[in-house]
């Protein structure tokens, strides 16, 4: 697993560095309130948890839900993140 990966301006960034959620790359079958998540996350600033091997950032939000706390994890490739000051 990568250490490090870059944001969309070339910047270096590394697990536990806060990045801005610029896109989200979603599968259109999911359903309405699963997609509804997922592109609220755009505009979210969140840590970087981990790095895969592809170079992709995962980053998690906690929602509250009707059901309890939902948590969505998502990969984020370069073009579809900023890194923010700490």
């Amino acid at each position: 697993m990568s250490a490090t990966t870059i944001d969309c301006k070339g910047q270096i960034v590394s697990m536990g560095d806060k990045v801005r959620v610029l896109e989200v790359s979603v599968d259109p079958g999911l359903d309405e309130d699963d997609l509804e998540m997922f592109r609220d996350m755009v505009g979210a600033i969140c840590d970087i948890e981990r790095i895969d091997t592809e170079g992709a950032a995962w980053v998690a939000l906690w929602w509250n839900g009707d059901e309890g706390t939902i948590l969505t994890q998502v990969g984020l490739a370069p073009r579809q993140m900023e890194r923010v000051a700490a």
